[in-house]
């Protein structure tokens, strides 16, 4: 019996300039596939440049094209990255150690995430669309399966929970105008999910889950002691909610 392989899934648009150092994190892998979503830029060539295996395509909806993605890798487990991440040495190391064993049970993986905001890395105030402290992102194949939506789409996860030491860089936001964009792309998402599932926020709720988000993030996560990032942080968490109800507004009105 042969052990697990390994394919690392990177699912981007347009990310020539973060492409390369996710994919030389991801180099031991047994296989790397890209799947490239309307790109236009030299994504596709540092891909393939790199080893990786890449597919073009084109979707609207985040779900269908995670799964899409999932379908195309060969791995008995499969580790999903974004372009502005990066394998650490020390989940490369626990990553070997764990397929080296022949008879893996299936399941999946929680991984440590360490976020990196505006040049350092920042570890309390994260929460929201902004980052996430840890998620299961290695997974059997069959274990995982995406929802319908256009951003932060549900997920199905079967099998047996277990979790991981070694941690994944996230390069989130680079500086504030990178922040800025950020929100009204999710926040464009989020309100088109929410027309296309009819579930509309009032404003009295909106305006509670803001500030509720607000302090969640500056008070209770600690964003206080992060300086001027964990203001940015907390700010922006508690726009997504209101900048969403008004753009569903916005498109209702047309």
């Amino acid at each position: 019996m042969s052990r697990p392989r390994l394919s690392v899934l990177i699912v981007a648009r347009n990310e020539e300039t973060r492409l390369e150092d996710c994919l030389t994190s991801a180099s031991f892998a047994d296989e790397v596939v890209v799947v490239l979503d309307r790109s236009t830029d030299r994504s596709r060539d540092i891909a393939i440049r790199l080893g990786g295996k890449a597919i073009d395509g084109e979707w609207q909806n985040e779900g269908n094209r995670r799964n899409f993605a999932i379908a195309q890798c060969n791995g008995d487990w499969i580790l999903e990255l974004d372009a502005d991440e990066r394998i650490s040495s020390e989940l490369r190391q626990e990553l070997s150690e764990l397929l080296s064993d022949e008879v893996l049970t299936p399941g999946r993986y929680v991984i440590p995430f360490h976020n990196h905001f505006c040049g350092i890395g920042v570890r309390r105030g994260w929460g929201a669309y902004n980052g996430v402290a840890a998620k299961a992102c290695l997974f059997a194949r069959g274990m995982k399966v995406w929802g319908d939506g256009e951003v932060h789409p549900p997920i199905k996860l079967s099998g047996e929970k277990r979790y991981l030491t070694g941690h994944i860089d996230h390069f989130v936001d680079d500086d504030i105008h990178s922040m800025v964009l950020r929100l009204n792309w999710y926040s464009t998402g989020a309100a088109k999910n929410s027309l296309a599932q009819r579930k509309i926020p009032t404003l009295t709720g909106t305006i509670r889950r803001s500030f509720s988000r607000f302090l969640r993030s500056y008070l209770i996560k600690k964003g206080c002691l992060e300086g001027w990032r964990g203001l940015a942080l907390a700010l922006f968490s508690g726009l997504y909610p209101l900048l969403t109800y008004i753009k569903i507004q916005e498109i209702k009105s047309r």
